[in-house]
């Protein structure tokens, strides 16, 4: 007999037992009761998930939990909520937000174009409101990868709002489409110089514009040396790294990558240039212009494209990305990758190898499901274990854009013009970070940073979001997070959060420290940070409860429920997620 207990389901095997009995005397004859049925014990009670285990899982998956998705999640299952989650059809287009906000600026100033600041009120009213969230948080991710950003004053704010609604279309699905997508998408071609570049003359001495060929490789796919599929780096026989690509794999393989450009209905040399641009142009993959393309030989990661008279643009660019996808580095870099943005930014080599495993093969033989990566990610012993809090090297920092898209999530943020109208938070005296806005293609902070003199470096370990750490973002934060709390954030502080649970329990200076603790903390919330909590919501004096003071009540409980957002949210304990 099997007995389980899944997360309350019971599963038993009940059994039958033959039994026979022998008879007493008279030579051979034998007689039974025939088979016996035995019924299994009761099942053992139901075991519900802890709000502490929904709310970090929540933390993981979401730009901050609600209140009421820590207490549902309790009567279902990670498993569940991830299929939920993954079979949610996608959300309202950046690009339909984006041509509805021309459309009203333009009623105001004919004149009127959008800028970036379009672009984060789409991204804020996602983050905060939209159902998918688990789509939000890995575009998000993917977005820290695949890097395009407003740092170039090239791009356009409409291309750009169409190539973050592609990482969320291929948030669950396939890796090779996605790096196809990338590829070609045109705000990829303007941010990394590919789009428009036109094939090699050795007459004149032209050289293919090597750009993306070195980026797709290094930040997207491989990384710089040969990996174990643990992620650990490969070494040759003399203990040296091995690298993953050389200088002339880059060389060659930006053959590739010439003779595209702006797409057009009737392309010629011309549209090639980027003459007759239009909308379309900003947001539909780039096309091939034969006369432009590489009729050379190519050899690059082992595979050789031989030299034809004839152009093949298309062919020579899926034997690029197919052998790009098919590298053993892929599935361990981009495991990595996920595992830090989402859980912890020093993950054991044996959490990397089981979803690099699961990269390499869905269980269906199929090579680079992300969907089904992501879930690896989530659901691994090492993301649900409730005991990490306790380990000073697990975790990672939340970065500035998930710790305001949390707050906006978790106390109920509304737009008061109904536009988000939050611009950016870049600088260093704001948040120091906004969506889609990395310094450089490097994105916001490399993976492998470890802050220089510090017990972090001295033990080996990586801080990524530490390198855009410093005395003046702290104070930028801290500065910008009361304002924010208090009277809320954007033109005309637009998003402003909603206190009233806060405010329901905040006469019980314990109670408001404890729902801190459950919301925002998943109960790993220090003795010493719930007393610092009581001890200052409790100097906030609350008027005895007569009519004629009431106001005076109402706005004391407000100022204790705010002094409780914000002490937790400037703490160790929150910035840390564990």
């Amino acid at each position: 007999m099997s007995l389980r207990v899944i997360r309350g389901t019971f599963l038993a095997a009940s059994f039958v037992v033959a039994a026979s009995c022998g008879g007493g005397g008279g030579g051979g004859g034998s007689s039974g009761s025939g088979p016996i049925t035995v019924s299994p014990p009761p099942p053992p009670p139901v075991v519900r998930l802890t709000t502490g285990e929904t709310g970090r899982f929540l933390t993981q998956a979401t730009f901050g939990p609600l209140s009421s998705e820590i207490d549902a999640l309790r009567d279902s299952s990670f498993s569940a909520w991830i299929s939920a989650q993954q079979s949610q059809a996608l959300g309202p287009s950046a690009l339909t937000y984006m041509d509805e906000r021309l459309v009203a600026l333009r009623a105001a100033n004919a004149q009127a174009n959008l800028n970036s600041t379009h672009f984060y009120e789409y991204f804020w009213r996602e983050a905060a409101t939209a159902p998918d969230q688990l789509r939000q948080r890995v575009k998000f991710a993917l977005s820290q990868m695949f890097v395009v950003s407003f740092a170039d004053p090239a791009v356009d704010p409409r291309g750009m709002a169409s190539y973050y609604d592609m990482l969320g279309k291929n948030a669950f699905g396939n890796y090779r489409t996605l790096l196809e997508d990338v590829s070609l998408h045109p705000m990829m071609g303007v941010y990394l110089t590919h789009l428009g570049n036109i094939k090699e003359d050795a007459a004149t001495g032209r050289t293919p514009d090597e750009n993306y060929a070195r980026e797709v490789m290094q930040l997207m796919s491989l990384g710089v040396f040969a990996l174990n599929n643990d992620g650990t780096i490969r070494k040759d026989a003399a203990g040296n790294n091995l690298v993953s690509y050389t200088p002339n794999d880059i060389s060659e393989m930006a053959k590739v990558f010439r003779g595209f450009s702006w797409y057009n209905a009737t392309p010629t040399n011309n549209t090639f240039s980027g003459s007759g641009r239009n909308n379309a142009s900003y947001v539909t993959p780039m096309i091939a212009y034969p006369n432009f393309h590489s009729t050379a030989a190519k050899s690059f990661l082992g595979v050789t494209i031989p030299a034809s008279s004839t152009v093949d643009a298309a062919g020579d660019l899926k034997i690029a990305l197919d052998t790009i996808f098919n590298h053993p580095n892929v599935g361990p870099f981009f495991a990595k990758h996920m595992i830090q943005r989402l859980v912890t930014s020093n993950p054991s080599p044996a959490y990397v190898d089981r979803v690099a495993t699961v990269f390499n093969n869905n269980g269906s033989g199929i090579r680079g499901d992300i969907g089904a990566v992501v879930r690896a990610v989530l659901l691994d012993s090492e993301a649900r274990n409730m005991s990490a809090g306790s380990d000073a090297n697990y975790g990672k920092i939340r970065e500035p854009i998930v710790r305001l898209g949390n707050f906006m999530r978790t106390f109920g943020a509304t737009s008061v013009s109904g536009n988000w109208t939050v611009g950016s938070t870049s600088g260093s005296t704001s948040y120091g970070q906004s969506p889609l806005a990395a310094p450089s293609v490097f994105n916001f902070y490399r993976p492998g940073y470890s802050p220089p003199n510090t017990k972090i470096g001295n033990a080996g370990l990586v801080a990524p979001e530490m390198q855009i750490v410093d005395e003046v973002t702290i104070a930028g934060y801290a500065n910008t997070l009361q304002g924010t709390i208090n009277t809320g954030i954007g033109s005309g502080n637009d998003v402003r959060g909603n206190f009233t649970g806060e405010i329901a329990v905040a006469g019980d200076p314990a109670a408001l420290a404890d729902r801190m603790n459950t919301l925002m903390l998943y109960g790993s919330m220090s003795a010493g940070l719930r007393q610092r909590i009581i001890d200052s919501v409790t100097g906030v004096t609350v008027p005895a409860a007569t009519g004629s003071y009431q106001d005076t009540i109402d706005t004391a409980l407000l100022n204790r429920a705010k002094l409780a957002i914000y002490l937790t949210m400037v703490s160790p304990d929150y910035l840390i997620q564990r």
